[in-house]
């Protein structure tokens, strides 16, 4: 496996930031990238408000009448008592109403802050901020095939997403480097994402105790009162689909937001397994269970950043797999972001998703759809924009590097069309003439380099240039890009100091419990 050409320290830790300053100027390679993506196309309003008020109008039946059930957190269930929630045991029931009440303290928008603050992304709004794929634990490249993930992998994709100027966010666990301690990985894996990138990132959300251990780090990161006024971290907490939540998870949550601090509120609903089949069924469903998770971090922290999270996806129902990257759950998105719009929440919808298991045809055709849907629904976190194969399963390198490729010409969609006297180009018309190319036009001269965006690993060449230069396909180009990215890849700077007090924490807590495997 190509690594970086850093030294490792006597520890065993990565070099990161020190003595780097000199090196600011070539930490990439590429072109440069707007913080975040600002989208000028409008999202795509593609249900009638009879079928919104149908759906909206089921996921309060479900609410009402079903109910959610919290296991394991008797501080939750007591503050949905309070807040007037009905309570049997630990089955919750929510009346029309009572959920958008409490989410109207929620913030529409908000910044989370990144180290380097000219890459802080604004979530909400027009904004999209772009992710890699989250959680798999193997990772996949053409020379090694697929393997568990260790913690050099989790850093190279570190590294990867630092590089990529069309990735906006560093994410959270980009793969699970099981080399490590279950109970002490996340303190790699956060100081990673602080040391290696200086884009804003995402902490553990395994277990409260680790996500405390994420929002004291951030606090030696950014300083503990920078916390209390600003979000500089995101926990991704998942429902247990159906109509469950684990109290684990709801403690996650609420520590996330008892320090000010941004929650993505996902359920995970595979139609057929843990929701209905049918479309409009499993949104209704979707939404309710989030609704309780964002509605639970208001409850903890009036004003806490939160995210609505979504996550459809289908099931092969002749075998029973997961399948991703198939059309319904994208035409699905669609209607999600209608609904969530009208909550007044930003939206975490879609990814880069595949079933398949080479980063090949299937696996981007599967992708383009997913991650099409996502820019059309007005998604604002984009968890899984890279990476994803074999069903979020493995943590492909190649994969990587074509997702932000087209992660980048998401960006170009994402412009539209701009219309003003340079782009109707009435002045090129009048210099060519009819019969005449526009090639060597003043127009064409002044606009050539902005005018169209340029993949890193398209084949453009004509059929013999291709074939003289070995006639690659496009899972080599991508293994020949990363590769290239991780060795010009170099750390942004960091202060020691800070360095120093993150490496003390990190030691202090590994050494105050034994190593734990499951």
């Amino acid at each position: 496996m190509a690594g970086t050409p850093e030294e490792a320290r006597p520890s065993g830790r990565p070099r990161t930031g020190r003595r780097t300053g000199r090196r600011a100027g070539r930490q990439r390679i590429g072109v440069s990238a707007p913080a975040y993506l600002v989208r000028e196309i409008p999202p795509y309003e593609i249900l009638s408000e009879d079928g919104l008020a149908r759906i909206e109008a089921a996921t309060d039946r479900i609410l009402a009448e079903v109910g959610i059930e919290i296991r394991g957190d008797d501080e939750a269930i007591r503050l949905f008592r309070e807040s007037g929630a009905s309570v049997a045991g630990d089955r919750l029931r929510f009346e029309p109403g009572h959920l958008r009440e409490i989410l109207m303290s929620a913030p529409r928008e908000f910044t989370q802050v990144a180290r380097n603050p000219a890459r802080s992304v604004q979530i909400g709004g027009r904004n999209t901020a772009m992710a890699p794929a989250y959680g798999s634990p193997f990772v996949i490249d053409i020379d090694g095939g697929r393997r568990y993930g260790t913690i050099e992998d989790f850093r190279n994709f570190v590294r990867l997403a630092y590089m990529a100027p069309w990735l906006h966010h560093s994410g959270g666990t980009v793969c699970e480097p099981v080399d490590l301690p279950v109970n002490k990985r996340h303190l790699d894996m956060v100081h990673a994402h602080m040391t290696l990138s200086d884009k804003a990132y995402m902490g553990s959300v395994t277990a409260p105790e680790r996500a405390e251990d994420c929002i004291a780090m951030s606090r030696i990161l950014f300083g503990a009162d920078f916390l209390e006024h600003n979000c500089v971290i995101l926990g991704n907490v998942n429902v247990n689909s159906p109509l469950v939540w684990d109290g684990m998870t709801t403690q996650v949550l609420r520590a996330y937001a008892r320090a000010n601090q941004g929650t993505v509120v996902v359920p995970f609903i595979l139609g057929g397994a843990m929701g209905p089949v049918t479309n409009a069924g499993a949104i209704a469903q979707s939404i309710g269970e989030a609704m309780v998770g964002c509605a639970l971090t208001q409850l903890e922290r009036p004003g806490a950043p939160c995210v609505l999270g979504n996550f459809l996806s289908s099931t092969a129902l002749k075998s029973g797999s997961p399948t991703f990257g198939t059309p319904e759950p994208a035409v699905g998105s669609l209607v999600v972001g209608q609904l969530v719009r009208r909550l007044g929440l930003p939206l975490r919808c879609s990814g880069s998703f595949t079933t398949s298991k080479r980063a090949d045809a299937q696996a981007m055709s599967e992708s383009a759809m997913s991650m099409l849907a996502a820019i059309q629904c007005g998604a604002n976190f984009l968890l899984h924009s890279a990476g994803f194969l074999d069903g979020l399963l493995s943590m492909s390198y190649e994969k990587f590097v074509l997702d932000v490729d087209f992660c980048g010409a998401l960006h170009a969609y994402a412009r539209g069309v701009p219309v003003d006297d340079n782009q109707l180009a009435l002045d090129a018309f009048a210099e060519v003439g009819p019969g005449h190319h526009f090639f060597g036009s003043a127009h064409t001269l002044a606009n050539y380099e902005t005018a169209y965006w340029d993949s890193d690993l398209a084949d453009t060449d004509p059929w013999e240039t291709w074939r003289d230069r070995g006639s690659l396909d496009a899972a080599t180009r991508a293994n020949a890009r990363w590769k290239a990215l991780l060795a010009a890849y170099r750390p942004p700077p960091i202060d020691p100091a800070t360095e120093e007090a993150l490496y003390a924490f990190i030691d202090r807590r590994k050494a105050g419990m034994p190593d734990a495997w499951h």
